[in-house]
């Protein structure tokens, strides 16, 4: 995948924050169908990304059946908000697979409701041990960790969402969503999440490799909103700033923010800023632009899945195309 260079244009830091609002853009509402699903029973999975665990683990036990995804591939799990088809399936569904966290705000209502009429919630972040926000700003970030971590606890709740940057936590939840979908399905299940978190462990190896190969020193990370947290924490990276500073893309940068982001970049000596292909990444090139430098501004899959033939169509090949995103653009 090409990289986005660093924009032509300066633009004043002072007018760069209110271009947050024209960053923000709806989703669609489609719902997909993978092949997956316990037998008779109705799933339902909120993000692409657990879409594609739970369909591997349901079609290695029962090609036949199915599992919806609610967020369309390119959505933006920060702001989607369900059609109200999508609220009637949660509410309908006899398990639903959601990431927990307060990723999900918009679907808050509908999962709740779910839950008082009878159905299984499965939020996975809760259950494999998430780590606070901003656990990995460097020194240069930690004069406004305490300012971001409160308005991620506003948004999130103090613990940080983002759990399938790290895979081998996503190889436990693999092995939860087995044994949740067996207590219904049957052992077929539960012996086809172990076999699910066996090819992500296999895969871990390969992502580990390629983001090790990048120098300790090359090792920073500066990143459009505090999403790879436990990237950092499982391979050893520092994050020295967010161009918005917050765990979701709801939020908005000050220009004093934004001012102090590109000090950082400029003393840090840092060649790319990492943004979020399913949001517009203009924050980040005005921010690039605006070090003087030769910074890049290169786009990872964060929060969703890519389209098909962007090398990022399933859990593995998302976090394999993205390791080797990151570590091109530090060693370059």
């Amino acid at each position: 995948m090409p990289f986005t260079r660093l924009a032509t244009v300066f633009i004043p830091l002072s007018l760069i924050a209110a271009l947050l609002a024209a960053c923000s853009g709806e989703s669609s509402s489609n719902a997909s169908e993978e092949s997956a699903g316990p037998g008779s029973s109705t799933v339902v999975a909120t993000t692409t990304i657990l879409g594609s665990i739970a369909g591997d683990i349901v079609a290695c036990a029962d090609p036949a059946a199915t599992v919806t995804t609610l967020m369309p591939v390119g959505a933006d799990p920060h702001d989607f908000a369900p059609s109200s088809q999508q609220v009637a399936q949660i509410v309908q569904a006899d398990l639903v697979i959601a990431n927990g966290l307060g990723l999900e705000a918009g679907l808050d209502d509908a999962l709740d409701n779910a839950r008082s009429d009878g159905a299984t919630v499965l939020e996975i972040a809760e259950l494999v041990d998430p780590i606070p926000f901003g656990e990995h700003a460097d020194d240069h970030a930690d004069d406004h960790a305490d300012e971001a971590a409160t308005e991620d606890e506003d948004e999130h709740g103090s613990e940080d969402p983002h759990v399938w940057f790290d895979m081998t936590r996503m190889a436990t939840a693999a092995e939860l969503i087995g044994a949740q979908l067996a207590t219904t399905g049957g052992t077929a299940y539960a012996e086809c999440g172990t076999e699910v978190a066996d090819r992500i462990r296999a895969a871990e190896a390969e992502v580990r490799a390629t983001l090790e190969s990048v120098p300790a020193d090359r090792r920073i990370l500066v990143t459009d909103h505090d999403a790879l947290g436990y990237l950092a924490d499982a391979y050893g990276y520092e994050i020295a700033g967010t161009v918005i500073p917050s765990g979701t893309t709801l939020a908005e940068p000050s220009s004093a923010d934004l001012a102090e982001l590109v000090s950082v970049i400029v003393a840090e000596d840092v060649p790319a800023i990492f943004a979020n292909s399913a949001e517009p990444s203009t924050l980040a090139d005005a921010v690039a632009a605006e070090t003087g430098r030769d910074v890049q501004v290169v786009s990872l899959y964060v929060g969703s899945l890519g389209e098909p033939g962007s090398g990022a169509e399933d859990y593995l090949s998302m976090m394999a195309t993205d390791a080797n995103l990151i570590a091109t653009a530090l060693t370059r």
